[in-house]
């Protein structure tokens, strides 16, 4: 049960009803995430837009992804563990076991993935101030210096919806579930 409302287009402030509907276009259902985030359209707004501008960086999906469940993970978000996972096996073409490996903080197996994962754990854990040594794995790993911060701005929309995950504690939408970390079965 969420502490928070859970929005529909019914009872979105007027505001937050085109964000609704475009969610709603987009993944065919209203995730419990945004259902919360309207209670803000602000917020709403901003998740949509944050998201629209980090799709436009130089790292691919499913580096983004891979961002966003290492992200979630260390926040204990399991919303938002569960809802990349879904995304990232339907449309950023990571492997099952790949997903499963990011929703345990294990490795991937995949050299370059990982040192996403370690920069993506660095940033989150020293708060930006990540060692010269791990700054230096990532960009031997075949990361462009410019691509850091594209890290940076993963993290910053994680944290917008892991933190609201957290403080709204909504159940997982049904069309989730599957997905969920000890559910996803390799």
């Amino acid at each position: 049960m969420s502490r928070l409302p859970l929005q529909t287009a019914e009872t979105a402030p007027a505001a937050a009803l085109p964000f609704i509907q475009r969610i709603i276009a987009n993944s065919g259902y209203l995730p419990n995430l945004g259902a919360v985030l309207a209670n803000t359209p602000v917020a709403l707004e901003t998740y949509l837009t944050v998201g629209e501008i980090n799709g436009r960086g130089s790292l691919s999906l499913a580096e983004r992804e891979i961002i966003q469940i290492t992200a979630a993970s260390i926040h204990g978000c399991e919303f938002c563990v569960s809802g990349h996972s879904a995304l990232s096996l339907k449309k950023a073409g990571l492997e099952r076991a790949e997903v499963i490996a990011l929703q345990h903080r294990a490795k991937t197996g995949n050299a370059r993935y990982d040192a996403l994962v370690d920069l993506t754990r660095a940033v989150i854990v020293s708060r930006g101030n990540v060692a010269d040594g791990e700054l230096q794995a990532f960009l031997d790993a075949g990361y462009a210096p410019t691509q850091v911060l594209e890290v940076v701005l993963g993290v910053s929309l994680a944290t917008l919806c892991n933190f609201t995950n957290n403080l709204a504690r909504s159940d997982i939408n049904p069309e989730l579930q599957p997905f969920r970390p000890g559910v996803l079965q390799a």
